[in-house]
C-alpha cells in the first residue's frame, strides 16, 4: 500500500482539539484493522478503508460508524420510504449502522431482525479476535463459495440447486435450511453416472467466457479486448447476412449483440470503464431500439451500470461497478500460469466427456503439455478407460514436448473419418511460438482466515392454507396462493332516536329490500363457484399425479 486516503478513516481516528477541529490521531507504526475494497490487479495496489462492512443477506452493518447507514442506490420511490420505517424499527446498537440491500425489498421486520443477529454475531467474533491477532493477519475473509451463492444470486424463482459434492451439498443445506427454510428442498444432491458438468455442458460455457472471440447465431461475432484503462468490445457482421440490407443486417447484428455483451460483462465479472464499438447505423429508431436492448439485458445485473447513449461514431460508453477482480484478472491468463497439471487436466477431461456423449464420434485427440498428459494418462487412466466404455469411443492422449500450460487442444473426429494412425506419430515434429509461463500457483501461499464464521439464525417457514399445502403434497407442484385483500370498513354513523325510528318504519316500504334478496342469492353462487374451481383444482393436481407416476413408470 503506497498511500491511505483521509476519508477511509472512520470517525473513531478523529479527535477534536481546543479550537473544536477535528484532528486525525493516525500515528505512523500504528496498528489499525482494515477492509480491502478493492483487489490488486496489474500495477494497481489494493484499496484499504477502516470502515467496515459486514454484508448479509438482506442488511450491510457497519460497525464503527453511526452516520453510515441508508438504503440501496437501487432502491427508490415509494420503496425507499416503506423501508426507512423498517429500518426505524430495527434494535440497531448505538455507533453502529445499516445498509438495507435490494434483497431486503419486501422483506418483513423479523426476516431483517435476524439478519441483522447474524452480522451482530459474526462482529462479536471478529470484535473478540482481533486484540489476539499478530499484525499482519486475516482476521475475516468472506469467500465461502455457498453463502456468497445464497446471498447474492438465489432468487425464488429458481427451481432446483444440483450440487456433486456431498461435503458441499450438506454445508448448502444447512445454510438454506437455516436462511431460507421454505426453499430448502430446492437443494438436491447430484449423484448419476454421467457428471454433472458433461450432463449441463457447463465445461464449454466456462472455456467461452475465457476466449477472445465470441460467435453469434446470426454469423456475426464480439471481439473482447481487456486493457489498462478499459474494456474494449467490438462487433462484426462477419458472415451475417439475414437483413435485406446493410442497415438491417447491422441492426439484426447489433441487437443479438448487445444481449450477448451484457451476459459476457456479468459471466466474466468485468468492472470499469467498457466501450462498444456496434456496427454503424444510419437510422436513429434503430439506435435507440439497440440501446433499450442492451438496457433491458442489464437490468438483471447485480453491479450498478450506467450506460450512455451511442454516439455519432457507433460508441456506446459503460461504467460497471467491479465487485471483484474480472475472470481473466483471477486466472491471469495473459501474464501468469495459474492452472496446474491437476487444475488443466480435469477440465479437459470434462470436455473430452462431453465430446464422447456426442452423436458420430469415433475418436478424441488430447494435444497437452507433457505434464498434463502424465497426469490424464496416471492419475486419471480410469477416468478415461470410463469415457471410452460408456459412449464406445477411442480416446488418444498425446503430449507436446513444444508447449507449456495452459495450451491443450481437443479434437473430435467422426466415425467416418477415424485412421488408425500410431498415437507417437500424432506428435508434432516442430516447436511453434510459444510464450514463457510460470507457475505461480504453487508458490503462492494463501493466509487462513482467524474467524471462520458463525452460523445464521434459523428464519420461519412462511404458514400455507391446508389446501394449498395439500395439493402440494399430492403433485408435488407450487401453487401460488392469493391474499384476500381487506375491505375498507366504512364509518358508522350513528343515529339519533328519530331517524331510526324512521328508517325502521320505512324499512318494510323500502325497493332495496328486494336488493338484499338478489344479494344473498349472489353472495350464494359466489360460494358455489368457489367450490367449483377447488374441485376444479384437485381434479387437475389428481391428474398431473396421475401423469407423473406415468412418466416415472416409463423412465
Amino acid at each position: 500500500m503506497d498511500s491511505f486516503h483521509l476519508k477511509d478513516l472512520s470517525s473513531e481516528f478523529y479527535k477534536k482539539d481546543k479550537k473544536g477541529k477535528f484532528i486525525c490521531t493516525l500515528e505512523e507504526g500504528q496498528e489499525i484493522v482494515v477492509q480491502v475494497t478493492k483487489e490488486e490487479r496489474g500495477t494497481k495496489g489494493a484499496a484499504l478503508t477502516t470502515q467496515i462492512g459486514l454484508a448479509g443477506r438482506f442488511l450491510v452493518l457497519i460497525p464503527n460508524s453511526s452516520r453510515s447507514g441508508g438504503i440501496s442506490r437501487r432502491i427508490s420511490g415509494d420503496e425507499r420510504d416503506q423501508i426507512k420505517n423498517i429500518l426505524d424499527k430495527l434494535n440497531i446498537p448505538e455507533n453502529m449502522s445499516a445498509i438495507v440491500r435490494t434483497n431486503g425489498l419486501g422483506r418483513s421486520v423479523e426476516e431483517l431482525s435476524l439478519d441483522l443477529a447474524y452480522l451482530l454475531a459474526l462482529w462479536d467474533e471478529i470484535n473478540n479476535t482481533i486484540p489476539n491477532a499478530t499484525s499482519p493477519s486475516l482476521i475475516y475473509r468472506d469467500d465461502k463459495l455457498i453463502v456468497r451463492v445464497v446471498r447474492d444470486y438465489f432468487k425464488e424463482d429458481i427451481e432446483e440447486i444440483l450440487i456433486d459434492d456431498k461435503d458441499t451439498f450438506n454445508e448448502a443445506k444447512e445454510f438454506i435450511e437455516a436462511v431460507i427454510p421454505d426453499h430448502s428442498e430446492k437443494v438436491k444432491f447430484y449423484d448419476e453416472e454421467i457428471p454433472l458438468f458433461n450432463r449441463y455442458q457447463i465445461e464449454s460455457q466456462i472455456e467461452l467466457a475465457f476466449q477472445r472471440e465470441i460467435s453469434l447465431n446470426s454469423g456475426g461475432s464480439i471481439v473482447i479486448d481487456p486493457t489498462e484503462a478499459m474494456t474494449t468490445i467490438d462487433v462484426n457482421s462477419a458472415r451475417s447476412t439475414k437483413g435485406k440490407d446493410i442497415e438491417e443486417t447491422a441492426f439484426r447484428t447489433n441487437i443479438e449483440a448487445a444481449t450477448e455483451v451484457a451476459r459476457q460483462l456479468r459471466l466474466r465479472d468485468v468492472g470499469g470503464l467498457v466501450v462498444i464499438d456496434f456496427i454503424d447505423m444510419t437510422n436513429e429508431d434503430n439506435q435507440n431500439k439497440v440501446e433499450s436492448a442492451f438496457r433491458k439485458a442489464i437490468f438483471s445485473d447485480r453491479a450498478r451500470v450506467q450506460v450512455s447513449n451511442i454516439s455519432r461514431f457507433g460508441l456506446l460508453e459503460i461504467s460497471r461497478q467491479r465487485l471483484r477482480p474480472s475472470l481473466n484478472e483471477s486466472y491471469d491468463i495473459e501474464h501468469v500460469l495459474v492452472r496446474g497439471p491437476r487444475s488443466l487436466g480435469l477440465s479437459i477431461l470434462r470436455i473430452v466427456g462431453e465430446d464422447a456423449a456426442k452423436e458420430n464420434t469415433g475418436e478424441i485427440h488430447v494435444y497437452v503439455p507433457s505434464d498434463v498428459a502424465s497426469y490424464l494418462l496416471n492419475e486419471k487412466r480410469y477416468d478415461i478407460i470410463s469415457i471410452e466404455k460408456t459412449n464406445k469411443v477411442k480416446v488418444l492422449v498425446i503430449a507436446d514436448p513444444y508447449k507449456s500450460r495452459p495450451y491443450y487442444k481437443v479434437v473430435r473426429i467422426k466415425s467416418s473419418d477415424v485412421k488408425n494412425t500410431d498415437s507417437y506419430k500424432l506428435t508434432p515434429d516442430s516447436p511453434e511460438p510459444d510464450i514463457n509461463w510460470r507457475d505461480s500457483n504453487n508458490q503462492s501461499k494463501t493466509m487462513k482466515p482467524l474467524v471462520d464464521g458463525v452460523k445464521p439464525p434459523k428464519m420461519p417457514k412462511t404458514r400455507k392454507s391446508g389446501l394449498m399445502k395439500w395439493l402440494k403434497s399430492i403433485t408435488g407442484i407450487e401453487v401460488e396462493e392469493t391474499k384476500k385483500k381487506k375491505r375498507p370498513q366504512r364509518k358508522y354513523r350513528r343515529k339519533n332516536n328519530t331517524q331510526r325510528g324512521k328508517s325502521n318504519k320505512n324499512f318494510k316500504n323500502k325497493p332495496n329490500n328486494k336488493v338484499n334478496k338478489n344479494n344473498k342469492a349472489s353472495s350464494t353462487s359466489t360460494i358455489r363457484l368457489k367450490i367449483q374451481t377447488k374441485k376444479i383444482m384437485i381434479k387437475e393436481a389428481l391428474k398431473l399425479k396421475n401423469q407423473k407416476n406415468r412418466n416415472l413408470k416409463k423412465n
